[in-house]
């Protein structure tokens, strides 16, 4: 894992720059370093791929992928329905703070895709508060 960090990081000449000059991507690199580089058996991350640039996220999802064949869990929160489908074995779907389906990810998404299932335990389309105005330009 800690091979990994070396390479994608930083270019050599951001290597000592101070945080508050990183990009959002860049802080999230340096946050999932630094957890890493600790000694522990269990990561919880929070949209860890939020502006993060797609060469960036694969080279995060090898390391947490790395992580987990070594030992390790994740807990990851996102609203990336894709993301989700595509790196984690279980999952939870959690809607205003209630646990509506959860176990592995084929149970879940009772054979359609993860978003399709999110959408529907959480209510469906018509669930959505505050966004009425944007079906008028679909009209």
């Amino acid at each position: 894992v800690m091979s990994y960090l070396g390479r994608f990081l930083f270019a050599p000449e951001r290597a000592r720059s101070p945080v508050r000059s990183l990009s959002g991507g860049e802080r999230n690199r340096l946050l999932l370093a630094r957890l890493i580089a600790r000694p522990t058996t269990l990561l919880v991350l929070d949209e860890p791929f939020e502006s993060v640039d797609p060469v960036s996220a694969a080279t995060v999802t090898q390391i947490l992928k790395a992580y987990v064949a070594g030992g390790g869990t994740v807990l990851l929160s996102s609203h990336s329905m894709d993301l989700v489908q595509r790196i984690c074995d279980f999952v939870a779907v959690v809607v205003d703070g209630s646990v509506l389906a959860d176990g592995t990810m084929e149970s879940v998404r009772n054979g359609g895709s993860l978003e399709e299932r999110f959408i529907e335990l959480a209510g469906g389309h018509d669930a959505v508060e505050g966004l009425e105005w944007l079906s008028s330009f679909s009209d």
